[in-house]
């Protein structure tokens, strides 16, 4: 799971995902891309799960880029606390993806087999998603 080595502020605030996204909106390294189409938190395992499920597919060859880095905190106070007592502890690592970000690219395989990777990556994603090529 990726997650940063070291960081200014343990702890975040929630913050909210708007706008559209002004960089990373085009291919830069892969023939096909994966772009996001809504606003939400992407976690780390999340992310995870799509790149195993792509590299799986494509057993040997192709490259793969994973163009977003989970660095947002988000923290959760275990069930069964009283209120108070402050904020609890880091939980995991999320990426905010904004519409129109580029989530992962691939490159080094056919056209057929690289859409169905994608198709099976995006699955594994909680934003709708749209497969893009260069």
């Amino acid at each position: 799971m990726l997650f940063p080595k070291k960081v200014k502020y343990r702890k975040q605030q929630k913050g909210r995902i708007k706008g559209k996204e002004g960089r990373v909106t085009e291919l830069a390294f892969g023939s096909f891309g994966l772009k996001c189409l809504e606003a939400k938190r992407i976690t780390s395992k999340q992310l995870e799960a799509a790149r195993r499920t792509i590299l799986r597919y494509f057993k040997k060859g192709g490259k793969l880029w994973l163009r977003i880095f989970p660095d947002h905190s988000v923290t959760s106070k275990g069930t069964e606390f009283s209120m108070g007592g402050g904020k609890g502890d880091v939980a995991y690592y999320c990426f905010l993806a904004k519409p129109g970000r580029i989530i992962l690219e691939v490159d080094g395989i056919k056209e057929e087999v690289a859409i169905e990777a994608l198709k099976q990556a995006a699955a594994k994603l909680p934003v709708k998603t749209k497969i893009v090529k260069k």
